[in-house]
């Protein structure tokens, strides 16, 4: 299946995203119809996110046209007649294309996009990689004593100078500077109870007692350590983009035919996978300090997206409620020096240090220094872009800081068209509502009125969004919360 195939007669358009298990469910049951199919990737053309809504109505994807004729998305696929399936197939099959059939990328467009994210990248070395790797296989390095305490792998400031002097021919003063340099860059981290505040090279008679280590030695269980990241740091938006891409590829190869299943034990032996392990180790000293809210948020995201996949396929998936509270809370990158779990990232980064569900505690201390990255105040909008890997969480995608707002409406205006998102019972007086409005409730506002009217006001035009208009206006709403499924999308 081609991505502009197209036909002398008519066609069938789909319009997805990379890793949307109902796009992929979609295309093969067209496949199984014989009709030629034309698949348009709104993530790689969001030139035509906006005329896509506009035809159909909705946000979701997929969204399917026979001919000029509008489907619907997935379920609505499937639940055609088959005299009506097959009137439609006829159509495709036996009529020219009409001329208001849905658009396609501009050829060019179609050219410039044709590239999949496979995780190439240019690694330009940084200068002081070499340092490093020197250091490594020098003497220096070893145990070392500070009271009651033994610091394994690690060397004082002193014992740095002295060998950049000796071994690199450098003057004092060089030596001091290049010392500052590699705490700097996150290639080393000074011992925690040594004796020297964090950030702060110490050498010299009251200060080059301070114990440091290389970052890859300090002992977490981040994915990504072990290992020196010895490329020149990319940009943020740039890193986080390349590792959602090529994470989104691997997802989507791996995905079975009726798109409801990973095969995550396949995935974690691909060449591919490998390729986004030695990418991610880049993480571990990108400048994080310098970003703006909107390069946070597309950053945090796609990366917090990454690593749930990530550590399904090194710890495999949680299956009940102890399990999914340890792999949130220990499944972790190294991110600028720092190590980020996935509750770091969603209540600490992006709600602005707020408490998570079940969480006695905020994230971030006043002294921690990744507080110093959080958000000032919760974006609710994150919750509808984050995927936790279970099969009622929101589609996944890449975000990028140029269009985030923007991105992040239309998430949320998606995931409330779909029933598990909301539901309105006219009847009843009724809204229904995913269990996310019930555990982020003070996001929404605090208070049963305000997150209705937050529900409201984030709905895309729709009989629904007319529903609950009419519901709310009668007054009195009860508002009750769906079931979460929990259930992972995994084939082991």
């Amino acid at each position: 299946m081609g991505e502009f195939e197209s036909s002398p007669l008519g066609r069938v358009t789909v319009y997805s995203i990379q890793g949307c298990p109902h796009c992929i469910q979609a295309k093969a049951t067209l496949g199984r119809l014989g009709v030629p199919v034309c698949d348009v990737d709104v993530g790689r053309h969001p030139e035509l996110r906006a005329r896509v809504k506009e035809l159909t109505g909705r946000s979701t994807v997929p969204q399917i046209f026979f001919n000029n004729i509008h489907v619907g998305g997935n379920d609505d696929l499937q639940k055609l007649a088959p005299e009506e399936l097959q009137r439609l197939v006829s159509l495709v099959k036996e009529q020219p294309l009409p001329a208001d059939a849905p658009p396609l990328p501009e050829e060019n467009q179609a050219e410039d996009a044709a590239g999949d994210a496979d995780g190439e990248f240019e690694c330009e070395r940084d200068e002081l990689a070499d340092v490093v790797d020197d250091l490594k296989r020098a003497s220096v390095i070893g145990c070392n004593r500070r009271g009651l305490s033994t610091y394994k792998q690690s060397f004082s400031g002193t014992q740095l100078v002295g060998w950049l002097q000796k071994e690199k021919g450098m003057a004092r003063a060089q030596a001091c500077e290049t010392g500052r340099a590699l705490l700097q860059k996150k290639y080393m981290v000074s011992v925690s109870g040594s004796g020297q505040q964090d950030g702060h090279f110490g050498e010299g008679k009251d200060t080059g007692d301070t114990l440091y280590r290389l970052l890859e030695h300090d002992p977490h269980s981040a994915l990504n350590a072990g290992q020196t990241a010895a490329c020149t740091p990319l940009k943020a938006a740039e890193l986080s983009a390349l590792l959602r891409e090529m994470i989104l590829k691997l997802f989507s190869e791996h995905l079975s035919a009726d798109g409801k299943c990973v095969d995550y034990k396949s995935m974690s032996v691909s060449p591919v996978f490998e390729r986004y392990c030695e990418l991610a180790i880049q993480l571990q000293r990108v400048e994080l300090l310098t970003l703006s809210r909107e390069e946070k948020l597309a950053f945090f995201i796609n990366i917090y997206n990454a690593l749930v996949i990530h550590g399904y396929l090194r710890l495999g998936a949680p299956t009940n409620m102890w399990q999914r509270y340890r792999f949130f809370n220990y499944v972790s990158y190294l991110i600028g020096g720092e190590v980020f779990t996935l509750q770091d990232i969603e209540n600490g980064v992006l709600r602005g240090n707020r408490k998570g569900v079940a969480q006695l505690l905020k994230p971030f201390s006043k002294t921690d220094p990744r507080l110093q990255v959080a958000l000032p105040d919760a974006e609710p909008l994150i919750h509808f872009a984050l995927n936790c890997g279970a099969k009622g969480c929101p589609p996944i995608k890449t975000y990028t800081p140029q269009d985030i707002d923007s991105q992040l409406r239309t998430a949320a205006e998606a995931f409330l068209e779909n029933d598990d998102g909301c539901m309105v019972d006219s009847g009843k007086r009724e809204v229904r509502l995913s269990q996310i409005f019930k555990w982020y409730k003070a996001d929404f506002g605090g208070t049963d009125e305000k997150l209705l009217n937050w529900v409201l006001e984030h709905m895309g035009d729709s009989p629904k969004k007319t529903s609950l208009q009419s519901v709310l206006s009668a007054g009195k709403t009860k508002v009750s919360y769906l079931p979460y499924d929990w259930s992972t999308n995994s084939t082991h």
